[in-house]
């Protein structure tokens, strides 16, 4: 059997390889008490990785009504101040890379194998992380880079018609990094819905990375090819795959 050759790695943002003690879970909180939206921390929690303004829709559908008039005016109302909330807190508060997220880049980098980063924010949001990181630095206006730039792309669920779990984002990654088979792919994320997107994808590995916003029981009914620690543990994963000791399922 040919030996599997890896060419990119798409990680999740908040929570994966942007260090998130439930942050972004304390923001929407905010935004919907602030709206007057009911919504449990379970559920908000569940609904971590989804585009934030479709997370909206469906608390809102569920609190008034599928077909409410009222709908789309609240969720607008509660989209933007959580935009506010959000951004204000990323501009303002420490923003840091995750456990092993600079060590998984480093060894990617030396094996030329491209980094992706795909998220449930938008652009804006994501613009002020990857600044506030360095990682914006080098790339182009669509968010591309080169083999010397921190990423090689950044996709934001706004420039998708469909965020996850949806595998648009996946896709679209693949696309504008010249990757055409989804088993030269490996997708990690820290909550279900990015295990979703993987699967949907059809990606080579789909890991669930269990130091972000999920633990091991949250995450374990949700498709994935295992369950890592943290990131940086892809590194061992790579060498396996160099080795020849994992190879392409059917």
């Amino acid at each position: 059997m040919e030996q599997q050759q890896i060419k990119l790695v798409v990680l999740d943002m908040a929570g994966t390889t942007v260090a998130d003690q439930h942050e972004v879970e304390a923001c929407f909180a905010k935004a919907a008490r602030m709206s007057g939206l009911e919504a449990s921390d379970e559920a908000i929690l569940a609904a971590q990785g989804l585009s934030k303004r479709y997370v909206f829709q469906l608390f809102w559908r569920a609190q008034l009504g599928e077909s409410h008039p009222d709908v789309e005016t609240q969720v607008d109302k509660s989209y933007a101040i959580f935009k506010e909330v959000l951004e204000a807190h990323y501009q303002t508060q420490p923003v840091s890379p995750t456990d092993g997220c600079l060590k998984l880049f480093s060894y990617l980098k030396q094996n030329n194998i491209k980094i992706a980063l795909t998220t449930g924010f938008y652009r804006v949001v994501t613009d002020i992380i990857l600044g506030r990181l360095g990682w914006l630095e080098g790339l182009d206006e669509n968010r591309l880079g080169d083999e010397s730039t921190v990423i090689q792309a950044s996709i934001a669920s706004d420039e998708v018609e469909h965020g996850r779990p949806a595998p648009l984002m996946i896709q679209k990654a693949m696309h504008l990094l010249g990757v055409t088979d989804p088993k030269q792919v490996i997708n990690a994320g820290d909550t279900p819905s990015d295990l979703q997107s993987g699967h949907a994808a059809g990606v080579f590995l789909n890991l669930g990375v269990t130091n972000g916003t999920h633990t091991v029981e949250q995450l374990m009914s949700h498709p994935h090819d295992a369950l890592i620690d943290s990131i940086d543990e892809i590194i061992n994963v790579l060498e396996e795959i160099k080795q020849g000791r994992l190879t392409v399922k059917d």
